[in-house]
């Protein structure tokens, strides 16, 4: 098989995913996610069942189909953390360009999408699920940090850097979630993008402060 036909092939591979996914998204919209099915799917997507789910194993991933870039978000923003960065500042820098480009992983979905959320206890439980991966993708990520870096924050022991990492993922976790819950909650009560944006930079600022004293100078290269 060619270069060219296998470039092909993923290319319709991509178009028939983005398909699926603009069609789940619509009929989402119209009837509410736990009132459409993946039959109601593939109907509309001109697909058989089966590609669907091939696709998107769990209905809930055609609903919140950046999962996997959100659960791996703060662990990437640590990974990517410049010279003398902390995971902190990583984490704050990070965030504050998310908002500068409204990006929908940190939650600027729309109003109507974060109402259809809202709305459906099933993606209101598989949001806090993904929220619980993106912390512990970070606290794996800590983990792997040289107890060098900050040795007041580490322990000499290996379990005591572990769970070190861990309770500084916990609080650098809690802070994203205060900051996603929020910008969910002001798109709901119909704010703009630009009005959040703006306000959320300072909350932001103002939450990632309060964590300075404590774990300001952990894991900083």
């Amino acid at each position: 098989m060619s270069i060219d036909t296998l470039g092909l092939r993923e290319q319709k591979k991509r178009e028939t995913r983005q398909a699926i996914s603009d069609h789940a998204t619509q009929l989402f919209l119209q009837r509410g996610f736990d009132r459409t099915t993946i039959a109601d799917i593939a109907a509309a997507a001109r697909v058989a069942k089966m590609t669907v789910t091939n696709y998107f194993p769990r209905k809930e991933d055609l609903a919140l189909d950046h999962h996997e870039v959100f659960a791996a978000g703060l662990a990437e923003a640590v990974a990517g953390r410049g010279p003398d960065e902390s995971a902190l500042g990583a984490v704050r820098r990070t965030y504050l360009a998310a908002l500068e480009r409204r990006d929908p992983v940190i939650g600027f979905t729309g109003r109507d999408f974060a109402r259809m959320i809202a709305d459906s206890p099933t993606l209101v439980a598989r949001l806090r699920d993904l929220h619980d991966q993106r912390e512990e993708a970070l606290a794996t990520r800590l983990a792997t940090e040289p107890a060098s870096s900050h040795e007041a924050l580490h322990p000499a022991d290996d379990k005591g850097h572990r769970l070190t990492a861990r309770a500084v993922a916990a609080q650098l976790a809690a802070a994203d979630r205060l900051l996603f819950r929020e910008l969910q909650s002001r798109t709901l009560a119909g704010e703009s993008d630009d009005t959040i944006a703006a306000a959320l930079a300072e909350t932001a600022q103002h939450v990632f402060a309060l964590l300075e004293p404590a774990i300001g100078e952990y894991a900083r290269r």
